[in-house]
């Protein structure tokens, strides 16, 4: 087993379980867990897949050939791939045995069974539909909700599920706090929603919202997690204007160990019990089962509104399949189920949050501007920072085809993208902000004050 060394240290030190403290979310001290000196993986590895490692001059060579569009490289020509976690990691002894007992009936299989009740472990909703993966899920709740002229708001919306709602005709609205669009601004919950300007939305516009939407963690704003308290605030808002309210909960074991760990009063509780108490402020969600529940393929869709659930079931039947296996054989379902158990286990979630900051701290240090704090599943460039001026790229980064590939290799770590102009140069000076609790639940993001 090979041992990381943030430290620099080659010797192995116990974990300890406690006893560094911050500043949580609303000002208050939070005991949280030490970091790993020495970063441990908490499982063995049974197999391995060789692994060819081109020269330098075959790397350039592919990405000359590739138009310097990472999508079009052939997979064998990276030897480091970090494009995305979603659906590329290995799976668990557990889900590999879970795989042979998959029932492939078309009906009626008995792994339907055991995922659903995997499933509602965690999510308790009344409707569980299975898709062959995440944006399916969007798909349907969005062709069942949305249209021409409609509103769907979120603290940020991930890349398919603004493409879903937008390709009804409806619009998809982001509402970040201030600081989820600051790349350096150091907050414990940049992925929270702007609960005012939610609520300036639906005084306007209530008619035309059909539903609202939390990404947990706000994958496009860097990974980055929503505290329970915004979480209960946005409910709160739904309540009052009668909107339900539905998670994005692709990478939701990730933002239960952010709230463990940063916000006040979550430090005893398990990550599972976190999920529990999130999804109880929900009326549903959509999945990626590529993402947290640890599956090379799969997702669902679960609420609990009768009515809209059977609309969604007959759209599930025309796109994905029966409802007992939505798109997906009784083994994946199977797979689904074992990972979800995993995927809150707290030896896991420990190690993966700080090998992203170990990630995060060795770019940092050698100068790249990064997305601080760092995300639960990713580093995040800042690239408009790697351009040789201030000016934002005359390409939208979400729009550009040619990754910015200037610093750190492959601006690896999910870079943002930028426009092929882009060029290094030395990074600003970090800002510095101090921060003061908010005034009110209802607006639990605290305020910032720039300090030189």
């Amino acid at each position: 087993m090979r041992h990381h060394t943030p430290s620099g240290s080659s010797l192995p030190r116990p974990r300890s379980r406690v006893n560094a403290a911050q500043v949580g979310e609303a000002g208050a001290r939070v005991t949280i867990e030490e970091p790993f000196r020495t970063i441990i993986e908490p499982f063995r590895i049974h197999s391995v897949e060789p692994v060819r490692l081109p020269t330098a001059a075959e790397r350039a060579s592919a990405l000359e050939a590739a138009g310097y569009n990472l999508f079009e490289l052939a997979a064998e020509d990276v030897p480091i791939d970090l494009l995305t976690d979603s659906g590329t990691g290995a799976m668990s002894a557990e889900q590999w045995a879970a795989i042979q007992r998959g029932n492939e009936a078309y009906a009626g299989a008995p792994s339907f069974g055991r995922f659903r009740a995997a499933v509602t472990d965690l999510f308790p909703f009344a409707h569980v539909l299975p898709t062959h993966q995440g944006r399916a899920a969007e798909k349907i709740l969005f062709t069942a909700t949305c249209g021409s002229g409609l509103i769907v708001p979120n603290n940020t919306h991930f890349d398919t599920t603004r493409a879903h709602v937008e390709f009804t005709g409806a619009s998809a609205v982001d509402l970040p706090v201030a600081e989820g669009l600051q790349p350096a601004a150091r907050h414990p919950f940049k992925g929270n929603m702007d609960v005012a300007a939610l609520e300036r939305l639906l005084s306007q516009r209530a008619d035309a919202v059909p539903l609202v939407m939390l990404t947990l963690t706000n994958n496009s704003s860097g990974g980055q997690p929503v505290s329970m308290a915004n979480v209960r605030a946005v409910r709160e808002v739904c309540d009052r204007f009668g909107k339900p309210l539905f998670l994005d909960a692709c990478r939701i074991a990730e933002n239960a160990w952010f709230i463990r760990t940063r916000e006040p009063g979550y430090q005893h509780v398990p990550a599972a019990g976190i999920i529990r108490q999130l999804t109880a402020l929900a009326d549903g969600m959509t999945m990626s089962a590529k993402k947290d529940p640890l599956a090379n393929i799969g997702g669902w869709l679960a609420l609990n509104d009768d009515v809209l659930a059977e609309r969604c079931r007959n759209l599930q039947i025309l796109t994905e399949g029966f409802p007992t296996y939505g798109g997906l054989a009784g083994r994946d379902l199977e797979a689904i189920a074992q990972g979800l158990r995993e995927a809150v286990d707290h030896d896991y979630l420990r190690y993966r949050i700080r090998s992203v900051e170990y990630l995060g701290e060795a770019l940092e240090k050698v100068g790249v501007p990064v997305v601080v704090p760092f995300g639960g599943h990713a580093v995040f460039i800042d690239a408009r920072r790697c351009c040789r001026t201030s000016t934002r790229c005359p390409t939208r980064a979400r729009h550009s085809p040619a990754p910015c590939t200037s610093r750190a290799g492959s601006a690896a770590a999910r870079s943002a993208r930028s426009c092929s102009a882009c060029a290094p140069t030395a990074p600003r000076p970090r800002p510095r902000w101090t921060w003061s609790a908010s005034p009110s639940p209802a607006a639990p993001t605290p305020k910032a004050t720039w300090t030189t």
